[in-house]
């Protein structure tokens, strides 16, 4: 049961991923992200990285993706701006796409993988949680410091010129 959970997953999010490439609507691109970010995080769950799971979540989802819905409603009440996202070099980039899929077939397919058991991890995010509340705390207040001044200057390149 656990295989086909886990191949649903994969397919969900490989083709959410395709969707929000292909997609001609901003607005349903960046619903179809939200699937394929929910799936990276069920992905990060089987692979025991609940912690990675979590951040995901909270800040891919939580936060860079309803930025980005909050953009495209805001911008979609300019009535000037065409608000589309086609691309004239889709040749290009698919060719491009098709290449390093097939360069990492290659390196896939010709790489000796060591299969060793499994074992269940007792805690992952105890340890990380120590690592940034007592090692890592300065650098981790420097990061929020600079996310803070990015939305105030956000903020302030948005409002009305009086």
């Amino acid at each position: 049961m656990i295989d086909a959970v886990f191949w649903f997953i994969v397919l969900l999010t490989l083709g959410s991923a395709v969707t929000v490439v292909l997609n001609q609507k901003l607005l349903y691109s960046a619903i179809a992200l939200l699937f394929t970010l929910f799936g990276i995080a069920a992905l990060y769950i089987f692979l025991w990285a609940d912690f990675l799971a979590g951040v995901q979540v909270v800040i891919y989802v939580g936060g860079i993706l309803v930025l980005i819905i909050f953009g495209i409603m805001l911008t979609n009440r300019i009535s000037t701006v065409n608000i589309s996202h086609t691309s004239v070099q889709r040749g290009i980039g698919g060719m491009a796409v098709l290449g390093v899929l097939l360069i990492l077939g290659i390196m896939i397919l010709n790489t000796p993988w060591h299969q060793a058991d499994y074992v269940e991890p007792t805690q992952t995010t105890a340890s990380i949680g120590t690592l940034l509340m007592m090692d890592y705390l300065l650098p981790f207040e420097v990061a929020s410091l600079l996310l803070l001044a990015a939305l105030i200057g956000a903020v302030t390149l948005s409002r009305r010129a009086e």
